[in-house]
């Protein structure tokens, strides 16, 4: 028996992470034609049928690119940096609800890696150890504008970091579990955490926009700025590796956001379709499936729509009105969930 949930753990395990990696690539394919499409313009087209190769056409070149590591440079810690964003990356989609269980026979197949009772606090802890990737890469590199990069992009993560916790608090405040399964349970049908937490929702997405480095809080690494930031020196297959974890990073925010407060694999309705219990999963899957796909779309608009901020604009928001604004958040939620039952008995 113990044989036999250790094969199904292992399956479900490849599964999550080769459907993470093929998201994740192909997220390239789908950002290039967006931009094509609001600039008025081709996109990558001619690698197979609508461009739909390009996407192993660059995994390829990027993997036959000379291999170059500065001469000055920490060799191993040049390396670890890249690996690590990478893991950690490819680690946070453990805990993630993608759907309910599979009945297989007369076993039922959660479709999660990791049912933990504390997966809040797992993403967290995770998320907060990618900055050491972007920090080992930039120090490693023996390049002070790499370091400058990485000093401005750790700074930005960690600052947004703050309030993206304090936005989670007063969801937990309401939920009362730090369960991903149990959070999305409590959604069941359109019972939603969106419409209980508006603001801490508004606060959290922005933050996701700085922790993944996207428009408009691209500063570390964007064009304009400090040559390539932290990842100046790196070529072939160790740039594909931090410039791939963010796409990674991309799709697995969209999943939390998703899951904490669009609830997750519930859909409006699914009470009243009579579907089985495995038709049911597969519903929730794709209904999973369509949010994620919603707001990896909504990352790539806003990349093509807002100017980027100016560093000083970008941490005066960080400490000065999302920190803030979520401390007020939790405020308001605490004094709701102490005051409603005296209310409700009232009247």
């Amino acid at each position: 028996m113990e044989s036999g949930i250790l094969i199904e753990k292992l399956i479900l395990i490849v599964g999550v992470f080769a459907v993470t990696l093929s998201v994740a690539l192909y997220e390239t394919l789908a950002e290039r034609r967006l931009a094509a499409f609001f600039q008025d313009r081709l996109g990558p087209n001619r690698a197979g049928f609508q461009g739909l190769l390009q996407p192993l056409a660059d995994g390829v070149k990027m993997f036959f690119k000379e291999e170059i590591i500065p001469s000055q440079a920490s060799s191993f810690l040049f390396i670890a940096g890249p690996s690590l964003a990478m893991l950690t990356a490819c680690m946070t989609s453990a805990v993630i609800p993608w759907s309910s269980d599979l009945k297989i026979g007369d076993h039922f197949m959660p479709l999660q890696v990791a049912d933990i009772n504390i997966g809040v606090l797992y993403i967290f802890g995770v998320v907060s150890l990618g900055v050491y990737g972007v920090m080992i890469g930039g120090w490693a590199s023996n390049n002070k504008f790499s370091l400058m990069g990485a000093v401005r992009a750790a700074s930005q993560n960690i600052s947004y970091e703050i309030a993206m916790g304090l936005s989670i608090i007063a969801l937990l405040l309401s939920t009362g579990t730090l369960g991903l399964r149990e959070i999305s349970l409590q959604q069941h049908g359109f019972n939603w955490n969106i419409f209980r937490q508006p603001l801490g929702f508004l606060i959290f997405i922005i933050c996701a926009f700085a922790e993944t480095n996207r428009t408009p809080f691209d500063l570390p690494e964007c064009e304009t700025e400090l040559v390539g930031g932290y990842h100046t020196e790196y070529s072939s297959l160790k740039l594909g590796f931090f410039l791939f974890s963010e796409y990674i990073n991309m799709f697995i925010s969209s999943a939390i956001m998703a899951t904490l407060y669009f609830g997750g694999y519930n859909f409006p309705f699914m009470d009243s379709l009579g579907l089985s219990i495995n038709g049911l999963a597969i519903a929730g899957l794709v209904a999973m499936g369509l949010k994620v796909g919603f707001f990896i779309f909504f990352f790539m608009w806003i990349r093509w729509t807002i100017p980027r901020f100016r560093y000083d604009q970008l941490m005066r928001l960080g400490w000065k009105i999302l920190i803030p604004l979520a401390m007020f958040n939790i405020v308001i939620t605490a004094l709701i969930i102490q005051f409603k039952p005296w209310f409700t008995h009232l009247f």
